[in-house]
């Protein structure tokens, strides 16, 4: 089965739906985004998440201290930081408890093949979160193994996504809103279904 990321929930609804229809994983944003939560308001979104589904907390120009009592004030134990810039900052995190994704953006090489010791990759398009498609036909400009591709995914076209690819999970969060921010959904349930037809096949 494919690794499914509902990311920038905000709300006890949208949190209780993503749940139901079995996603591996929920992001909650901490980064300036019109998805922003406080800490408080993920850990009272946190509580909701049962065993067996990560609760992920995304950042982006963040200090590593920042990150750090983020995550512990809203009982997370997963990051997805977007601007690592060293293993010495993944080991940080590590040292901390903490379990890493690092999420790179298109456009080097370089940065799809060193994870810097994290322990998942996440490629994004050319800007983080901008929910912009990206040339994901080409597989020799894409990691091995198991990452997770994210950037303008929708119930349209994530089944060939996954299957065009070979990504192991996919994250999506503009794809399933009704306006920037408000999840729809409708939307969320078409793109768990669209992504159970991939596996299917």
């Amino acid at each position: 089965m494919t690794f499914v990321k509902m990311c920038g929930l905000q709300d006890e609804a949208t949190v209780d739906l993503a749940v139901e229809l079995g996603v591996d994983a929920v992001g909650f944003v901490f980064a300036e985004s019109p998805r922003r939560v406080s800490a408080e308001r993920a850990a009272a979104l946190r509580a909701r998440v049962p065993a067996g589904i990560l609760a992920v907390g995304v950042y982006v120009k963040m200090s590593l201290e920042e990150i750090i009592a983020t995550a512990e004030a809203a009982g997370l134990d997963h990051v997805q930081v977007h601007d690592l810039r060293s293993s010495d900052d993944v080991r940080a995190l590590h040292d901390a408890g903490l379990t890493v994704i690092r999420a790179v953006n298109t456009g080097g090489i370089e940065a799809l093949t060193d994870d810097f010791g994290a322990d998942l990759l996440l490629v994004d398009g050319a800007v983080a979160g901008a929910g912009k498609t990206w040339d994901w036909r080409d597989r020799s400009a894409l990691p091995s193994g198991r990452w997770i591709l994210a950037g303008g995914l929708n119930p349209d076209n994530v089944e060939k996504a996954i299957t065009t690819s070979g990504a192991w999970g996919v994250d999506v969060s503009s794809g399933i809103e009704a306006e920037r921010g408000v999840k729809d959904p409708d939307l969320m349930r078409a793109f768990a279904e669209a992504v159970r037809r991939s596996t299917a096949q």
